[in-house]
């Protein structure tokens, strides 16, 4: 499985982003995807996690501002980033994971929350 994450850029405070995750290869395999970010310094966190089957999870920095959601025609991940903050700010990755130990990572895309 191939991930190509994208979407990422700056943005003022309170502001929106949406990430994109587009997948090729064996997605049939994939029984969970999430969002993971990384912030300077830090390691890296879940933002949002969804199943094959549609249910969600978030990391408690997004919940009630983020929405995470999938294509399945289209095989794409997407992240709804609503009411933007400073702390918010990272190097977000698209992670998908087979449940058989085997997971894939997308390159990651950049999110620069400022004024």
């Amino acid at each position: 499985v191939q991930l190509q994450a994208s979407g990422g850029g700056q943005v003022q405070p309170g502001g929106s982003l949406r990430l994109s995750c587009a997948a090729t290869g064996s997605v049939f395999t994939i029984k969970a995807w999430a969002w993971i970010r990384q912030a300077a310094g830090k390691e890296r966190e879940l933002v949002a996690a969804i199943t094959s089957g549609g249910t969600t999870s978030y990391g408690d920095s997004a919940e009630g501002r983020f929405i995470i959601s999938t294509d399945d025609a289209k095989n794409i991940l997407y992240l709804q980033m609503n009411s933007l903050q400073p702390e918010d700010t990272g190097v977000y990755y698209c992670n998908a994971d087979t449940g058989y130990d085997v997971d894939y990572w997308g390159k990651g895309t950049q999110v620069t929350v400022s004024s």
